[in-house]
Formats: C-alpha cells, structure tokens, sequence
C-alpha cells in the first residue's frame, strides 16, 4: 500500500509540475502570412520519395486537390527534356520543383509546446517544426487539455502556421473533470469516457499499477483512442514493456520497460544504495548502466523481440532527447544554438538541479560511457525489431537536454541511420510508420 501510495504521488507531482511548466503559454497567432490552400496545386518536375520504401523515382507532376494528393504523373526520363504533353494541366498554384525531392510530410510522435519558462509563444515552436518538415506532430501532451484540443481545432481550420496536431493527453487532465486523481480502474474508465467526449485521439500512459493501466488501455480502445507510454521507473517494475503491450499498449516512448524487460538476472535495476529518483544526475546516470544488465540476441531478447511484434506494438524510441548523455559538449555546442535557441530556452537548458533534463551539475565521462554502450544495446534491439516486421517511429521530446524543436527531430533520423536503418527506412519510419500508428486506433488506412 505504501509502494501504491508512493508512485501515485510521484506521478502526480510529475503531472503538477508539467502543467504549472505550461501554464500561460501563448496559443499560436491567427495566420496572417503565407499562401493557401488552393483548390489545385500542381507540384512540377520533382523527383519523390513515396515513404513507403520504395525507391525516388522522376520527373513527376504531383496534383493535389482539396487537400489531398489526386495524381503522381510520370512526365520523362532522367537528362532527357520533359514530355510537356505529358504534363496535367495548369493548377490554381505551381511550384518549380525541377531538381529537387518531394516527400510526405514527417510525423514527430513525442512533442509539447513549450512553456513560459523556454518558449512562451507556440508560434517559435510550430514554425521550427515546419521548417524542418514536420507537418503533423502527437502532443503526449501539446499542453493542457483544452488548450490542445483548441490548437488542434484552429490547425485544422488553417487558423494557424502549425502542423496537423494529435492530441494525447495524461489521464486525470481536464478543467471541469470531477473524478480526481486516476487511482483505481473504476475512475480510469470515467476519465477516458470524459476525455473521448472532449475529443482527444490518445492516452499518453505511465507506469500505473497493472489494474489501473488494463482499464485505461481496455476503455481506450472502446471509444478508438490510441495509447503510448512512457513507463517510469518509479513503476517499472510492476508495468514494463512486455506487461503493458500484453494489455494492448499501442506505442512504448522512450527505452523505459524495455530492457526491463529481458533483464537476465535481475528483476529490478539494481540501484546504488544511495539512489535518490529526485536527483537527475541519479535518474538519468544510472539508467544507462542497464547495457550489461541484458544478453543482445539471448533467449530473453529473441523471445521478447518477437512477442511484441505479435503484439502489433509501435516502438518510438525518440534517441535524439538522450543522445546529449554520449557527448554533453557537443550538444551543448550545436550551431544552431547561437541562431534559433530563444535566451529563455538556453537558460533553461543550464545545468540545474530544479529544471527537468538539466541534470548536468556533476556529469562525468565515466557517465558518457556508459551511455555510448547503452546507445550500442539500444540501436541493436531497433534495427533488429524493425528487420522483423516491427514498426518504429520517430519523435523528438525537444525543449529538454539541449535539443531544440525541428532540430532535435532531424537528429532522430541520423539517429537511426546509425543504428542501421536505410535511409529509406528512415523516411518510412518518418512518414508511413507515424501515419500507420495514428490511423490504427481509427481503423482507418
């Protein structure tokens, strides 16, 4: 009961200061810029990348029409002049892309928006998203409740420069929610019910105690919500990877439960008797140290790796918010730090024992090291999960650890590559894989 007792607390203050961090935070301005839509758009001469693994392929047309894409019309060959009589006609609106690539737009399915401690105005983050390709992004979450639904509402009006937004949202939320805190299954259900009514798409899921989270997940998918989870390790022993996907979890964020998963000989991490969950320097120190905890290509992983592909279950791993633990320098010192990161979003960035991800104030080599080797495991299980027939995805979780919204989700696609993905798995990881993920929990392609 104590234990119970515990990591309900745990969680709630984790929600209370990630809702103080966001309180007051500027919805993105009425858009009073830019061109569109148009009822025909007609995308000339481009080279594309279809997201789905196959190979670029042009000089194509691309039509599009009431938002969506009518025709790919081959138009030639490679050093050869077009055949203009191949060309569809004159659109509403053309873009010249002879000699450059056209891809879908990417999903980054780990995001929020900020706060009036690092960027107070959604507009800085959206237009960084869009700069980098981001055209949809999974709020797990955007904001609070209502401030997300309404974003979402006003992006998909074109009342805003935003991507499309996907509203996951922590159970509890909620202005005018009366149920409480979410403690048992029977308030688990309400929530979920309530939020649904709201219109959220998805639950974004800790570690609850096993009954709380079937009843999350179970009433999720009643009312065609999707589930992702971050499964903290104040409850990662009882909800792990493995556990929470055989309750029907959609998506697993992060690497939490997942070498929980296929210790060897262990049950739970063995922490130094000092550790303190409190202290970041503790949290995210050791948790790197799971490298030698686990046997690459043993029975447990082979046999873990190939349930959760039964399972269905999308990983998204979102490497590019912990990569600063291999190389904290280099992070610190990415170029574009000096252009495009706001002064409030560096200070927050600072080594601090109070600012979440800024747990750098006793940061050592030996810490780097063990990262490196945590990263080496990591990447291995990805690239083996995906040549299985796994889905993975990508999203960032900037605005902490030195990365920088647009930029940090960028560095997930390099991130990938070095873990072995082709980059055209990267970009269906990117596109395809994210839309898949989305679209499941609707029963819609």
């Amino acid at each position: 009961m104590f234990l119970r007792r515990l990591s309900i607390l745990l969680f709630i203050f984790s929600l209370l200061i990630a809702q103080t961090d966001r309180k007051g935070i500027a919805p993105g301005p009425d858009r009073a810029e830019g061109e569109g839509p148009f009822n025909r758009l007609v995308i000339r001469g481009a080279t594309v990348i279809d997201g789905a693994g196959g190979p670029p392929r042009g000089p194509v047309d691309i039509v599009i029409e009431g938002n969506r894409i009518s025709s790919i019309v081959g138009v030639g060959y490679p050093g050869v002049p077009i055949d203009d009589d191949r060309r569809p006609k004159e659109g509403d609106f053309e873009i010249d892309a002879h000699g450059s690539y056209v891809m879908p737009g990417f999903a980054d399915m780990h995001v929020h928006a900020g706060s009036v401690q690092k960027a107070p105005e959604t507009e800085y983050v959206y237009k960084l998203w869009l700069a980098h390709g981001v055209t949809t992004v999974r709020g797990v979450g955007l904001g609070s409740l209502e401030f997300t639904l309404s974003e979402k509402e006003r992006s998909a009006k074109n009342e805003i420069t935003a991507p499309r937004i996907w509203a996951y949202q922590r159970a509890g939320q909620g202005k005018d929610w009366k149920g409480g805190p979410v403690r048992d299954a029977q308030t688990a259900r309400k929530w979920v019910k309530y939020a649904a009514k709201k219109g959220i798409d998805g639950l974004k899921l800790g570690s609850y105690e096993p009954s709380v989270m079937a009843a999350l997940i179970d009433e999720a998918k009643k009312h065609k919500l999707g589930t992702t989870a971050h499964l903290g390790q104040t409850g990662v022993a009882r909800m792990n990877t493995i556990d929470a996907a055989r309750l029907g979890l959609g998506t697993q964020t992060h690497y939490y439960g997942l070498f929980e998963s296929m210790y060897e000989n262990n049950d739970v991490q063995p922490w130094p008797v000092d550790m303190n969950y409190a202290n970041e320097q503790h949290r995210f120190g050791q948790v790197a140290r799971q490298w030698k905890l686990v046997k690459p290509n043993g029975e447990k992983w082979e046999s873990l790796k190939k349930e959760l592909i039964e399972l269905d279950m999308t990983m998204d791993p979102t490497m590019t918010i912990y990569a600063a633990g291999r190389d904290v320098s280099k992070a610190r010192n990415d170029e574009w730090h000096d252009i495009y990161t706001l002064p409030s979003q560096w200070d927050y960035f600072a080594p601090s024992r109070r600012a979440h991800g800024a747990y750098w104030f006793d940061w050592t080599t030996h810490d780097e090291v063990a990262w490196k080797k945590f990263y080496q495991i990591w990447m291995q299980f990805l690239n083996e999960y995906k040549n299985a027939g796994g889905r993975v995805t990508t999203g960032s979780d900037s605005g902490f650890i030195y990365k920088l919204y647009g930029f940090g989700y960028i560095e997930e696609l390099e991130l990938l590559q070095e873990a072995g993905f082709h980059p055209l798995e990267v970009i269906r990881a990117a596109t395809l894989h994210g839309a898949e993920t989305l679209h499941k929990p609707l029963g819609t392609p």
